[in-house]
């Protein structure tokens, strides 16, 4: 029969690492926010960042929890290799989608431009000189002079030469 006495060390040992997630999670959410206070960067992308970082401390317990109570490790390494066989057959086809969110994620911490720059994206096919509306999880809206919207992958950006053009504009605040 289940004894409590014989899972003492695991039931204390998951008990301290849920207290450890939670009190990480607030401190790392406080963190990106004064980090995205002093840089200025807008609530929605932080909030998306924030939910990356927790979405990984998820696994990484997960992960631990799973030693903890003893699985054996050849059966956690047959589960993750399945699982990611699995995931790496369904993603493949959609390598962009996580090109873009790993972009968005590089565009947050570098910030080398912010909404409201004009920029000229060096494309020998296609040039763009536009403002920068919007940078969300998987593009960059953008509004040409003659107001024409291009959504531009992050990826891309990230591929390509931009230069930010300095302009002399009365300051605007952004929202939400």
């Amino acid at each position: 029969m289940f004894s409590l006495k014989e899972y003492t060390q695991e039931i204390f040992a998951t008990i301290i690492l849920l207290i450890i997630l939670i009190a990480l999670r607030m401190i790392v959410a406080k963190l990106i926010r004064r980090y995205a206070n002093t840089s200025h960067l807008l609530e929605h992308r932080t909030n998306l960042v924030i939910k990356y970082i927790h979405i990984l401390m998820n696994i990484l317990v997960t992960i631990s929890l799973i030693v903890i109570w003893g699985v054996d490790t050849k059966d956690i390494f047959i589960t993750v290799s399945s699982i990611a066989t699995v995931i790496g057959v369904a993603m493949f086809a959609q390598w962009s989608i996580l090109s873009n969110i790993t972009s968005g994620m590089v565009l947050f911490f570098s910030f080398p431009f912010r909404i409201g720059d004009t920029i000229k994206i060096h494309d020998k096919d296609f040039p763009i000189e536009a403002e920068i509306e919007d940078i969300s999880t998987f593009h960059v809206n953008l509004k040409t002079k003659d107001g024409e919207k291009i959504i531009f992958p992050n990826n891309l950006l990230l591929q390509k030469g931009i230069s930010i053009i300095p302009t002399h504009h009365e300051e605007r605040e952004f929202y939400d």
